[in-house]
């Protein structure tokens, strides 16, 4: 491993936009740029995500590099997967203008986060990063499933969809994210995130959710059938388990049975119940089929 003795410089407004002036990069809503600018709160994200120098950090979406210096300042080894291949020419000349200490500790995959199927170099041990907005669950969920030596991490997200990820049974926010990310781990809230520590300023807020792996839970369902029976509940989330579930998984005998059995009330709505409920539900459909978004995070 490289000397570390001498840390990344990080990126400031002038350093950001200069960079962005020489690529010719216009930010655009449609790919969800929105880079940070603020040395400070790179700095605070990395300190609330706990990561050590004994830590392989996985970060989505780098960007121009603001949050990577301050990943490399720590972590033992930063890979980051960028989809977009102007940013990702930068890149690597970044590290090493401003980081040439740790440039060695530094990997670039230069692919739709959404698509990887392995990453290179050792296992990750943590997800450190500040999501694209469009994209920010189905990312997530992705790289829990691929990735299954992740033991935690902290991404920035639309505050919106960090009430949902966080959210507890018999909230508003409840919902999918919120149950398929707790198939895979602990999520909690971990902070707000201003406005204006983005070039350019977003219209909505952020936040910042952590989250811990914990075992899958033990079932003979599988996460995909889990998944699907949750994807049914919200379809028509004001209706009852019974009718929302109804011509979706299963027949209405098969669904009143497995309810059953899962002692589940069949007037419940999807939004009280646990994770640990909808696994026992699945248990008693074995001829589930799995839908199309049964893995992702549609809502």
């Amino acid at each position: 491993m490289t000397d570390t003795s001498a840390g990344p410089r990080l990126l400031g407004p002038a350093e950001v936009r200069a960079l962005a002036a020489e690529l010719d990069v216009r930010p655009t809503k449609q790919k969800g740029q929105n880079f940070v600018i603020d040395p400070n709160t790179v700095r605070r994200i990395v300190r609330e995500s706990g990561i050590t120098a004994d830590d392989v950090v996985v970060e989505i979406g780098p960007g121009l590099g603001s949050l990577t210096l301050a990943l490399l300042e720590v972590a033992g080894h930063v890979t980051a997967i960028e989809i977009d291949e102007l940013l990702a020419s930068r890149l690597a000349q970044t590290i090493t203008e401003y980081a040439p200490n740790q440039a060695g500790n530094f990997e670039l995959v230069v692919q739709d986060a959404l698509r990887v199927r392995s990453v290179p170099g050792p296992a990750p041990t943590a997800l450190v990063a500040n999501l694209p907005y469009n994209v920010s669950v189905p990312v997530l969920l992705h790289m829990l499933a691929l990735l299954p030596s992740l033991e935690r991490g902290l991404v920035m997200v639309q505050s919106e969809v960090a009430d949902r990820l966080a959210a507890r049974p018999g909230s508003k926010t409840y919902g999918v994210p919120s149950l398929k990310a707790a198939w895979y781990a602990d999520v909690r809230r971990a902070g707000a995130i201003g406005r204006n520590v983005f070039w350019p300023a977003p219209n909505v807020d952020s936040g910042l959710v952590a989250w811990t792996r914990r075992e899958p839970p033990a079932t003979t369902a599988s996460r995909e059938q889990v998944f699907a029976v949750i994807d049914a509940a919200f379809a028509q989330r004001r209706k009852a388990l019974r009718g929302a579930l109804r011509g979706v998984v299963g027949t209405a005998e098969e669904i009143d049975a497995a309810l059953a059995a899962a002692g589940i009330d069949p007037l419940a709505r999807g939004e009280s119940l646990l994770i640990e409920d909808f696994i026992r539900i699945a248990e008693g459909l074995p001829g589930i089929v799995a839908t199309r978004n049964s893995g992702g995070a549609d809502e």
